[in-house]
C-alpha cells in the first residue's frame, strides 16, 4: 500500500482535501513526491515540513518554503538550501558559520552573496575541508588571498574557482611567487611518505585511492594543476607546458582546453593515449589541417569524437558517418549548416550524408518530404520523427520498410491515434514499438490496452491519462509495484479509487 500512496502523492488530480490527508499520513517517501506537486500551498507546505522534517531541504529546494517559514536553528539544513539559493537571510549565515556539524559549514561557506564578516570567519575555520569550500566559491580578492593558505586543499580549491585572478592562477600552477604549502589531507593524518592503498579496507577512511604525500604533497599538487587546466580563466601560456607531462590525467585535461594554440593542438595530435586525442578532435581550437589528419586516427573512438567537432568539413564528416558508428544525433556541424549546404546533403547521393541532415528537425517541407521518401532506411529512420509528415507519409515507411523504421515513426509527435492504434496490431509488434506508444501523448484507449501486454510498456501505459479509469483502477492490484504505483500517480485515477486507497492505508 505504501507505494500506492506514493504514487498518489504524485497524481496532478488529486483533490486538495486529499493532499492534506497524505500530508498529515506523509513518510519520508510520500513527503518527497508530495513536495514535487505544482499545487501544493503554502500551508500544506509547511504543514508537510513539522510532519516530516527532513521534507522541509526538497521543499525549500522546490521553492514552497521561504525565509518566513523556515527557523535555521530549527531546519538549519532547509536555511541552507534558501542561502545557496540567494535568499536566505545574512543573520542566518551568520548562525550557522558557528553550527558544530563541519558539514554544515561547508556547505555555507559554498554559497553565494555570504557577508563579509561570515567570510572571515569561515576563512579562519578549524576544518580544512571548510575554508576550501570557501575557496572554491570566494570572490577574487578572497581567492587571492586563500591562494597563500599554507593547506594545499585550499590552494586546490582556489585552483578550480572562475573567479580567481589569472595572475594568482599561473603562480598556481608553477608554484613560482607563493610560499610552499605545509599541509595536504594525506600528511594530516598518516605518516609520511605514505601512499593510500587503492582497496584501502578501512571503512572510515574518506582519502582518494592513490593519495600520497612525501612532504611534497604530490596528489593534491597533481589535483591542483588538474583544476587549474580545466579552468578557463587559467591563462593558456601557464598551462601549455603540461604538453608532455608524464600525467595522462594532465594532457586530457589540456587537450579540451579551446584556447590552445596551433602548436600545442599538433604535439596533442600524437599523443599516445586515444582519451587525450579525443579531446582534442572535438576541440573547436583545431584547424582543418588537424581535423583531416584525426580523421585517419586509427581509434574509432577518436573519430567519433572529431565527429562532433562545431568547423568539421562536411566531406570529412560524410566520410566518418559511413565508416564510425556515430548514432542517432543531430551534430554540431550539420545544426549549424546554411541552407545551401542543408540542400547539397539532401541530395547527395551518399546515404551517409542524406542520413546526417535527416536528424535535424527544422527542414524546409521539401527536403523534408524528399528525405521522407528515401530508399534508404538509415535515412528513413532518421527522417521519421520531423514534425509536420502526414499520415499518409507515416504509413507508407512503414508500408517500405516494416519494423526497421516503426519504432521511430511512432515518435513522430504528429503520429495519429489511428495510426498508433494500427502499429500496435501488427503481428508480430516490435516490443519498442510497444514503449513508444505507451510514451505517447496522443495514444488512446485502444493502442493503449495492447501496450499492458508487454512487462516494459505497461508502467508506461499505466500512467497514461488516456488510460480508461476502469483500467487505471484494476491496475492499482497489479503485482508489479511499479505499474500499481503509475496508475496511481494517473490523473485518469477515479476519485472514487483515490478515496478509497486514502482510507485503507
Amino acid at each position: 500500500m505504501h507505494h500506492l500512496l506514493c504514487g498518489l502523492a504524485a497524481n496532478p488530480a488529486l483533490p486538495s482535501e486529499l493532499v492534506d490527508r497524505l500530508v498529515s499520513a506523509a513518510d519520508d517517501d510520500i513527503a518527497t513526491a508530495l513536495a514535487r506537486r505544482a499545487d501544493l500551498s503554502r500551508a500544506q507546505a509547511v504543514a508537510l515540513a513539522e510532519r516530516v522534517g527532513g521534507s522541509a531541504v526538497h521543499l525549500a529546494h522546490e521553492g514552497r518554503l521561504t525565509t518566513a517559514d523556515i527557523d535555521p536553528a530549527v531546519r538549519p539544513d532547509a536555511a541552507l538550501v534558501l542561502l545557496d539559493r540567494g535568499a536566505g537571510r545574512s543573520a542566518w549565515a551568520r548562525l550557522l558559520a558557528a553550527d558544530p556539524v563541519p558539514g554544515r559549514r561547508r556547505r555555507l561557506a559554498a554559497c553565494p552573496g555570504l557577508p563579509s564578516d561570515v567570510v572571515e570567519t569561515l576563512a579562519t575555520d578549524p576544518d580544512v575541508r571548510v575554508v576550501a569550500a570557501l575557496a572554491s566559491r570566494a570572490a577574487p580578492d578572497v581567492a587571492a588571498r586563500l591562494a597563500e593558505h599554507p593547506h594545499a586543499e585550499v590552494r586546490r580549491a582556489v585552483a578550480a574557482n572562475e573567479a580567481t585572478p589569472p595572475a594568482v592562477l599561473a603562480a598556481l600552477v608553477t608554484g613560482q611567487r607563493l610560499p610552499a604549502a605545509r599541509r595536504c589531507l594525506v600528511c594530516d593524518r598518516e605518516e609520511i611518505p605514505f601512499v593510500h592503498d587503492p582497496h584501502c579496507p578501512r571503512l572510515d577512511c574518506d582519502l582518494p585511492p592513490g593519495a600520497s604525500c612525501d612532504g611534497s604533497h604530490a596528489s593534491t599538487v597533481h589535483a591542483l594543476r588538474e583544476a587549474a587546466l580545466r579552468n578557463p580563466a587559467t591563462p593558456v601560456e601557464a598551462v601549455v607546458g603540461f604538453v608532455d607531462h608524464p600525467s595522462m590525467l594532465l594532457r586530457w585535461t589540456l587537450a579540451a582546453r579551446p584556447d590552445l594554440p596551433p602548436q600545442t593542438c599538433a604535439r596533442l595530435a600524437s599523443d599516445p593515449v586515444p582519451g587525450v586525442r579525443g579531446d582534442l578532435a572535438a576541440n573547436p581550437a583545431i584547424g582543418e589541417g588537424l581535423i583531416r589528419r584525426l580523421a585517419d586516427d586509427r581509434d574509432s573512438a577518436v573519430r567519433h569524437s572529431l565527429a562532433h567537432h562545431p568547423r568539421i568539413p562536411l566531406d570529412v564528416l560524410t566520410r566518418l558517418a559511413r565508416t564510425t558508428g556515430i548514432g542517432a544525433t543531430l551534430l554540431p556541424r550539420i545544426a549549424g549548416s546554411s541552407p545551401c549546404e542543408v540542400e547539397e546533403l539532401a541530395m547527395s547521393p551518399d546515404p551517409a550524408a542524406r542520413t546526417l541532415v535527416a536528424q535535424r528537425r527544422d527542414l524546409p517541407p521539401g527536403i523534408r518530404d524528399r528525405l521522407a521518401d528515401d530508399p534508404d532506411v538509415n535515412v528513413v529512420k532518421a527522417i521519421a520523427p520531423h514534425p509536420g509528415l502526414t499520415e499518409t507519409q507515416l504509413r507508407a515507411m512503414g508500408d517500405r520498410h516494416g519494423a526497421r523504421v516503426l519504432a521511430k515513426v511512432v515518435t513522430n509527435p504528429g503520429a495519429s491515434a489511428a495510426l498508433l492504434a494500427d502499429l500496435v496490431r501488427r503481428v508480430p509488434t516490435p516490443r519498442r514499438v510497444l514503449r513508444e506508444v505507451a510514451r505517447h501523448p496522443g495514444a488512446t484507449a485502444p493502442a493503449l490496452l495492447a501496450c499492458l501486454g508487454d512487462e516494459r510498456a505497461k508502467p508506461l501505459a499505466a500512467g497514461h491519462p488516456a488510460l480508461p479509469p476502469r483500467i487505471v483502477a484494476e491496475l492499482l492490484r497489479d503485482e508489479e509495484r511499479q505499474v500499481a504505483e503509475a496508475a496511481a500517480a494517473n490523473p485518469s485515477l477515479p476519485p472514487a479509487s483515490m478515496s478509497d486507497l486514502m482510507s485503507h492505508p
